[in-house]
């Protein structure tokens, strides 16, 4: 999985923000409000490019005091969202 050209998290007023810019996004037209961890979980998906719930699992556990089982139920929740808004391809 990977993240579709065009989105990308910015801050508006003090909310992170999943947005879509450009011509890639131009039928998305709102935005997505992400908790700090999601945030975070976004940006290490930028990142990795190509990406995978066990991947980004095993990053989250690296970061936050979080067991991999749950860490894999937490991401694979996350990027169930992502896949339902069309921001993942």
């Amino acid at each position: 999985m990977r993240i579709k050209n065009g989105f990308v998290l910015r801050e508006v007023c003090g909310e992170q923000v999943i947005m879509g810019e450009g011509v890639g996004a131009l039928d998305f037209g709102k935005l997505l409000c992400l908790n700090e961890t999601a945030a975070w979980l976004w940006k290490k998906a930028t990142e990795m490019g190509d990406f995978s719930i066990d991947g980004l699992a095993d990053a989250l556990c690296s970061e936050y005091d979080v067991s991999n089982e749950q860490a894999k139920i937490d991401v694979a929740a996350i990027v169930a969202e992502w896949q339902k808004v069309n921001v993942l391809e």
